[in-house]
Order: C-alpha cells, then structure tokens, then sequence
C-alpha cells in the first residue's frame, strides 16, 4: 500500500520483473536439488548395474568419507561451518563431498579473486593516512587506535578527522536528502546498491539521474546480479545507457557452474563528486521508504558524509566497479577536496569487507567494539545468525557487566531466518543479554552504538550472509556529532518494541520452533 507521501516527477522503464522457473534453476537451491538428484541417481544405477559390487563401494566411500572428514577438521573453517559440513556429510556422503568440494573450490571465481587482490594492492596507498590524525587519535584512545592502525594494513583503509556525519533514523528522511544532494551533482554520480526496484523512489531518483547525464554529469549505476531475476530484466543496464547512464551488473548468475552466487554485492553506496557520500541499510526500493507496506512499517537507517572520508567510498565504488575494467582509474576521482566543516569533531573509517579474503574485517570491527566496551553495546539488526564467536563476545560482554541490547523484528521477511534467530535467544538472555523484537514491523538496520563514543552504520548484518559471504560496507565513527543522535533513535525504537522473556520463548509457536531447530543444523548454508 502506498503511503502517498512523496510526490514528485517518477521515471519508469518496464513493468517489474518475475521470479520463475529461470530463477530457480539458477539458485543455489537449484545446484542443491540438482547435487541431491545426481546422488539418487548414482545410487540407483550402482545398484541395478553393479549389485556384485556393493561391499566394495560402501568400503571406498567409508574411506573417502573419512579423508572428507580428516580434511574437515584441519580447515581454517570457523567451527560452527564445521559442524554443520560434517552433518551433511555422515548423513549423505555423495551429496555432502560433492556440495563440499564445490563450494570449498575456487571454481568459477577464482578470477574474481585475483582480480579484487590486484585491485586492493594497487589502491593500498592511493589516500595516505595523515599521521598527524592517526597520532592526535592514538593520544585520545590508543585502542581505537590500535582498531585504526589493524584495518589500515588489510588495505586502504585511512582514519580521517574533521568529517561532517548525519544519521538517518528512516528511509524517508535519508531519501529527502538524497533528492537534494543529487540535484547538486556537478561532476559524478556513482550509485552502487545490492537492490534496485522500479517504483517512487528509484524513479524519482532515476528521474534526476537522466537529466544530470544530459548535462554532462558523469553518472554511474551499479547492482547486484540477483535483481536480474527477481526484480530486473537482463536488458535493463542497455536502457539506462539510452539515457546517458553507465550501468553494470555484479556477478550475474549462471547456472551451476560457478560458486559466483555465494559472493553478493550487498554494499549501499552513493557519492556525488567526491563531496557527500551515503551508506546503511537502505536500498533504493519503496518499501524502504514505507511508499509500500511489505512487511509493516519497515525500519532503517543511513549515514551522510562530508569532508575527506568520502574519499574512501569512492574508491570501495571503484574497486568493485574497476572488477571488469581492463584499465581500472581511481586517480581523478578520490583527490582530495577542500572542505569547510569548523563544527565537524571525531573521527570516521569507512571501510569495506571482501569475502574472498580470509580476513572477516566486519565481523572483527563488532567483536572489537563488544570486547572493549564498559557501559554498553546496543545492536539492530535484521537476522541474528551468530558463529560461535560473535554468540560468545555477547555473551561475555553481557557477563562483564555490559548493558547489551538486540532489536531485532517483530515482522519477518524471511520466516526461516527469524526462526533461526530465536535459536540464540535463550543462551542470550541466560548471560544477560536483552532481546526486543520491533512490534511495528521490520527492522532492517544495521547499527552498532556502544559507551557514548563509538558507532558502525553500514550494510552489515549480523548472520553469516554478511560476515562470511559478501561484500559489504560500514563506517566506523568515533566521537564525531552524530553518535547520540545514533543512540536517541535506539532507545526510542526501543519504546515501540516487545521484550523477549523466558515466558514468550516458551509460549513460542512449536511450528517455529521446529524450523529453527533443523536450520541450525546448515545455519552457515543458508
């Protein structure tokens, strides 16, 4: 149901898309079903063709089982996708090894890899960190710091000071603003979002977008590959071209051949000429904007950034975007631009998470911030699917005295996912961690404030869609002017939120229980 509350000139360039039979043939639930189906077949033929043959089989696959297992234990996996890995596997052996060697490979992105390790040493000294802001940091908080001085060597990565940031406690208010910065465009536009959908708020954006490529603003528009099939046609990046946009899509999905469609590019990110740059939870979508009623009243949040840290989004835009490019151009547009922001204080880090690395940079930043806490550490977040290392820092956080509070939904979008989370809430609540579920509708922010001094607003979720398997942003902020506005918006979505109790754990649907005691057997699958 639409709201009616913008009103503005709305371009649109096709009906919406449908999901289908394309769509799953071309998932992971297709690949799955597929493996599964291959397994009966084998099974089948060995036994018609080859019944003389039967003890030797089971004695070969007894012994490759093993080895599978062997091989298992000794990964760098986390344990919780141990465990889970080794459930599949003693219960279908075929299945579980095939389905585990494929996606353990690098088959089908091993290229993406060398390509984004190539792009993140080239640009590694592309923003120089200041030393004289580094320094006045580690004199203020040599922890922080030492949060700073880590990210830093991972990649390009630089802590700036005197940064201006404003903090979006809705999709409607970020979207007012948004229409306002876009008008301003002078230079370039660079949009890159995991979800594009036709509607108010994409036409109205797309509405400016158009007229400013007539005028000579270079405008670039980047999304995911899973649009392409629930949201998108193939051919929509040829239609924003007829319009003077330049258009890519992130990994396409291709039929089974390609672990690609683990690898997401889950990122929100727009700059508008090096001097603004938005990021959160917010796709450019109505429902985010509450123009259509999905799942009650949807809430989110984003950030603006002014001053030099925009640089660093600029260049996160560029590296994804350069994946394809032959000769990749970061210089001419994360220069640096004079700015005047005298009521600017604190420091701000944006940073992205590859997940072709081994080094998980957004699950690190949460722990980081719940180890160092002493007041409190207040969490939303859409899905709550926690390795044992995220579950445990709650944990401790909460056991050391630490006010740790969860909102999570009280509308979910996805029903296994929101059974999956209540799997964690009774361990939760026994250290002391408090839960509330958002009476109102969805929750779809992604926000960490902790003590009064620190804050992450980003794209990343607490699951382990987002900690393990795509890519995502975030900005770290340290002391700078927004951080209360950040905590204000959490205790008063909080006031419209239900308390989880031991009571209404128990008096939880069985149905629902159910499903998220089976889920969390693949809980790292899914």
């Amino acid at each position: 149901m639409s709201s009616g509350k913008f009103k503005g000139k709305t371009l649109r360039l096709l009906e919406r898309g449908h999901k289908g039979l394309v769509y799953a043939l071309f998932s992971r639930f297709g690949l799955v079903v597929l493996l599964l189906l291959i397994q009966v077949a084998m099974i089948v033929v060995f036994y018609n063709l080859f019944k003389e043959f039967v003890p030797h089989y089971y004695a070969f696959s007894g012994v490759f089982t093993a080895v599978m297992v062997l091989i298992l234990i000794n990964s760098r996996m986390d344990p919780s996708s141990k465990v889970t890995w080794l459930i599949i596997i003693m219960i279908m052996p075929v299945f579980g090894c095939l389905l585990y060697i494929y996606t353990q490979s690098d088959f089908g992105h091993r290229a993406l890899k060398k390509r984004t390790d190539m792009l993140i040493a080239d640009v590694r000294d592309i923003i120089p960190q200041d030393k004289g802001v580094f320094e006045r940091l580690n004199a203020e908080n040599p922890e922080v710091a030492a949060l700073a001085a880590y990210m830093r060597r991972g990649g390009c990565r630089p802590v700036f000071d005197g940064c201006d940031v404003k903090y979006f406690p809705s999709g409607e208010d970020k979207f007012q603003e948004l229409l306002k910065q876009l008008r301003k465009a002078e230079q370039f536009i660079f949009l890159e979002y995991f979800i594009i959908d036709e509607g108010l708020m994409w036409g109205e954006v797309l509405e400016i977008l158009a007229e400013k490529a007539k005028k000579g603003v270079e405008v670039r528009v980047m999304y995911d590959g899973t649009c392409e099939f629930s949201l998108l046609p193939r051919n929509y990046p040829k239609k924003l071209r007829e319009l003077g946009i330049n258009c890519k899509v992130f990994a396409p999905l291709t039929p089974f051949l390609s672990t690609h469609y683990n690898y997401r590019d889950h990122r929100k990110i727009l700059v508008i000429d090096g001097r603004v740059a938005f990021t959160g939870g917010i796709n450019l979508a109505d429902e985010y904007i509450n123009e259509r009623e999905r799942f009650g009243h949807w809430k989110d949040t984003a950030i603006m950034v002014r001053g030099e840290a925009v640089r660093s989004f600029t260049m996160l835009f560029l590296q994804m975007w350069n994946i394809s490019e032959p000769k990749p151009d970061f210089g001419v547009y994360v220069e640096q631009h004079e700015c005047d922001l005298p009521e600017a204080k604190g420091y701000v880090l944006p940073y992205g998470d590859c997940p072709l690395r081994s080094e998980k940079l957004g699950e690190r930043v949460y722990l980081d911030i719940l180890n160092r806490a002493t007041g409190y550490v207040h969490i939303m977040t859409p899905y709550l699917v926690l390795d044992g290392v995220m579950e445990n820092a709650l944990e401790f956080a909460a056991e050391r005295g630490v006010d740790v509070k969860l909102i999570l939904p009280g509308i979910p979008d996805k029903k296994a996912a929101y059974a999956l989370a209540k799997t964690h809430y009774r361990r939760l609540i026994d250290s002391g961690v408090k839960i509330y579920e958002y009476t109102p509708g969805f929750v779809h922010a992604k926000v960490f404030v902790a003590d009064d001094r620190e804050a992450v607003v980003g794209s990343i979720n607490l699951d382990y869609r987002s900690l393990y398997h795509h890519f995502e942003c975030a900005a770290y902020m340290y002391e700078t002017n927004c951080i209360p506005h950040i905590e204000e918006d959490f205790q008063q979505t909080l006031d419209k939120c239900r308390r989880v109790t031991y009571e209404t754990i128990r008096k939880e649907k069985l149905t629902t229980k159910l499903v998220g005691f089976v889920m969390k057997a693949i809980a790292p699958l899914i």
